[in-house]
C-alpha cells in the first residue's frame, strides 16, 4: 500500500489470505516518495516466492502501475479512498487506465475491492494448489448455502 493510512483497508486483504492458509507480506511502499524501494522491492518479488502483488493506492494511485511496469507477476489493484480524494473515483480511473502490455487488474474501491482481490488471487493461486482450490470450493459452497438458508423476509 501506498501509505500507512491505506492498511484500514488493506487489512482484509490478509484476513481473506489468511482464511485460505496463503501467506502474504503487507508493506508500505509508496510510488511517489519511494521509487527506488518499491523498484527494487517489485524485482525481487518473484526470487523471494511472491507470486501475485495486490496494491493498494489512492489519489493518483500510481502505485499498481508502477508495480506492474517492474515485474512480470501479476499485479492486482485496489483503489482507496483519500480525505481529499474524489471519493475513490480518481484512484479506479487511475488504475484502470493502464497502457497495453502492462495490465494490472483493477477491482472495486476500497473493502469490497481489497476482499475481491485476495479473492481473485486465491482463484489464481488454486490453479496449481490443489490444496488451496479445494479450500475455495469449501468457502463458494459454503457461501451459496448462507443464501440458500437465509428466511425470507418479511412480507
Amino acid at each position: 500500500m501506498g501509505s500507512k493510512s491505506d492498511w484500514g483497508v488493506m487489512s482484509s486483504v490478509s484476513a481473506t489470505l489468511d482464511k485460505f492458509g496463503i501467506g502474504s507480506e503487507n508493506r508500505v511502499i509508496s510510488a511517489h516518495r519511494a521509487p527506488k524501494l518499491l523498484t527494487e522491492y517489485c524485482e525481487s518479488a518473484r526470487n523471494r516466492g511472491i507470486k501475485i502483488l495486490i496494491c493498494g493506492a489512492g489519489l493518483a494511485a500510481a502505485l499498481p502501475g508502477v508495480a506492474a511496469a517492474h515485474t512480470s507477476l501479476p499485479v492486482l489493484g485496489v483503489p482507496l479512498e483519500a480525505s481529499q480524494g474524489l471519493g475513490g473515483m480518481d484512484a479506479l480511473m487511475a488504475i484502470v487506465q493502464m497502457p497495453p502490455g502492462i495490465p494490472v487488474g483493477t477491482l472495486a474501491i476500497g473493502k469490497p475491492g481489497a476482499i475481491n482481490a485476495a479473492m481473485l488471487a486465491t482463484a489464481i493461486l488454486a490453479l496449481g494448489d490443489e490444496q488451496i482450490s479445494t479450500a475455495l470450493e469449501k468457502f463458494r459452497a459454503e457461501q451459496t448455502q448462507t443464501i440458500a438458508d437465509m428466511p425470507p423476509p418479511d412480507q
